[in-house]
C-alpha cells in the first residue's frame, strides 16, 4: 500500500463534483478536504494571459454569453479563447447553468479566471487558514489541428506557461501535463527540470505510448480503467509514477491503491477519507 504522506491526491478542475469545474469557488472548496495537488486546464488568451479552462473556447455545456443566453454547440468554437481579452473573457458565466453529468455540482455564477487570479486567490486562502499550499498539476490543452487557430505552436505556449509559473512563484510546485507529444516534446526542451505528466488516454499501449516521446516523464496518467498490474510495474520499472484520471467511484480508489498507484486524480475530493479509512480497514484485515 502506497504511504498516505506520500500519496497524491488530486482534485480534478478543482472539485468537478460539487462546484462548477476550474473555477476559483471549486479550488478554494477542494482544499477543505485533503488535497495534495489541483489539476487544473489552461489556454491562452488574445491578450497573452494563461487562462484555466478545460475548452479552449466556451463550452455550450456550461457556459452562458454575455448577453445571459446560453452557448449553442453550433456556435461554441466562435468562442475562442484565444481571440478574446482576458476582460472580454470575465464577462461570460460558465457555472450558473450546472453540469448535467454532476448532478450534486452547486450552480454558481462563476467566470473563467486567469491562472494568475486563481493563485492570488489560493494564496490567500492558505496563509488565512493557516493551510499547505497545494501542488499544481496544469494540462496544456492542445491538438495539432489547433495550432494557430485556438491555441499558440507548443514552443509559444510552453514558453508563455513557464514565464508565467516563474512570475508567480509556483515553479517548483508545479507538474506540467499534456496528451500531445509535441507539448512534451518542448516542455522537456526548454524545462526539463520542470515535473512533467504524460496523458493518455488511447489504447495502443505503454511501450507504443512512451514511443512518442524522446524521453522518460515523470508521470504516466492513463485513464484509470486502462490500469493493471502489469501496467503498474511497466510504469515503475522506469522509475515514473502513475497517477490515473479521473477516478470518482470510491471502491475504484480503493482497487487503484491496492495497485499501488502513486496517486489519483478524482472530481469528488469529499470522497478520500472514506477511501482511506476502507484502505486502512483492509490493510488490518490482510
Amino acid at each position: 500500500m502506497t504511504e498516505q504522506n506520500a500519496f497524491d491526491w488530486q482534485g480534478h478542475r478543482g472539485c468537478r463534483g460539487l462546484l462548477p469545474e476550474n473555477s476559483i469557488p471549486a479550488f478554494l472548496k477542494a482544499l477543505v478536504y485533503p488535497i495534495k495537488t489541483l489539476e487544473l486546464d489552461v489556454a491562452v488568451s488574445k491578450d497573452g494571459k494563461i487562462i484555466v479552462s478545460h475548452d479552449p473556447y466556451f463550452s455550450h455545456h456550461i457556459c452562458k454569453k454575455p448577453d445571459g443566453t446560453p452557448v449553442t454547440e453550433a456556435e461554441e468554437k466562435d468562442h475562442k479563447i484565444y481571440e478574446l481579452t482576458y476582460e472580454e473573457i470575465k464577462v461570460y458565466d460558465c457555472g450558473s447553468r450546472g453540469n448535467e453529468r454532476f448532478p450534486d455540482q452547486q450552480a454558481v455564477v462563476v467566470s473563467k479566471p486567469s491562472l494568475q487570479d486563481m493563485v492570488e486567490a489560493i494564496n490567500v486562502y492558505c496563509d488565512h487558514n493557516k493551510r499547505e499550499k497545494p501542488f499544481y498539476n496544469i494540462e496544456v490543452k492542445s491538438r495539432p489541428e489547433w495550432y494557430d487557430s485556438i491555441v499558440p505552436q507548443p514552443a509559444e505556449f510552453v514558453k508563455l506557461l513557464l514565464a508565467e509559473l516563474v512570475d508567480l512563484g509556483i515553479k517548483e510546485n508545479s507538474c506540467i501535463q499534456s496528451f500531445d507529444p509535441a507539448v512534451m516534446l518542448e516542455l522537456n526542451t526548454q524545462a526539463p527540470d520542470v515535473t512533467n505528466a504524460f496523458l493518455v488516454e488511447n489504447l495502443e499501449g505503454f511501450e507504443a505510448n512512451m514511443a512518442k516521446l524522446d524521453f522518460v516523464p515523470d508521470i504516466y496518467s492513463p485513464y484509470f480503467k486502462f490500469i493493471d498490474e502489469a501496467l503498474v510495474q511497466a510504469v515503475h520499472a522506469k522509475n515514473m509514477k502513475l497517477i490515473p484520471w479521473t477516478v470518482n467511484e470510491i471502491e475504484d480508489m480503493n482497487k487503484l491503491m491496492e495497485l499501488k498507484v502513486d496517486g489519483i486524480i478524482t472530481d469528488y475530493p469529499d470522497r478520500i477519507e472514506k477511501a482511506v479509512e476502507n484502505a486502512r480497514i483492509r490493510k488490518m484485515q490482510q
